[in-house]
């Protein structure tokens, strides 16, 4: 059975790479499990997140997706791809051209999921808790629809 992604949590999981990668450096995922319901994503880190961190993330995030954001693609040669983006897991017979996802000028990155139009069509981004264990910072996130994007900001 294929897979089935969730446009708008496989947005947000990108908004949250990019955001994760700025404040503290540590690259995108190297695991996500993106379910329509709820999602988590592991980083390598070396300690959990503070309550204020969680919070800052959280804004960040929503921030950019208040910014409404066009969501783009273009193919790209491998060769070219190489030099800008991580593409070690890519599969190896991905082909001579690869497909790279552009959230405005806040995230760019190699992809084969479906994604939203604009970022406004995300909703409003939770994250429900975090974890560290053994190097290992999972953060576990869901999203309300955007008519609903107020009532669910912030932790609970």
């Amino acid at each position: 059975m294929k897979k089935e992604f969730d446009p708008e949590m496989h947005s947000a999981e990108h908004i949250l790479n990019q955001t994760m990668n700025r404040m503290f450096d540590c690259g995108r995922c190297f695991a996500a499990h993106i379910e329509k319901k709820k999602s988590k994503c592991d980083y390598h880190y070396h300690r959990d997140l503070s309550d204020d961190e969680i919070k800052e993330i959280e804004k960040r995030v929503n921030d950019t997706i208040d910014a409404d954001l066009a969501v783009t693609e273009e193919y790209i040669r491998m060769e070219e791809a190489k030099c800008y983006y991580n593409v070690e897991r890519l599969p190896s017979d991905a082909g001579g051209k690869i497909r790279i996802v552009k959230i405005g000028d806040y995230d760019a990155c190699p992809c084969i999921g479906p994604h939203v139009s604009s970022t406004k069509k995300i909703g409003g981004f939770r994250i429900t808790s975090t974890s560290f264990e053994k190097g290992t910072l999972r953060i576990r996130f869901k999203l309300s629809k955007p008519e609903n994007k107020g009532k669910s900001r912030g932790r609970s």
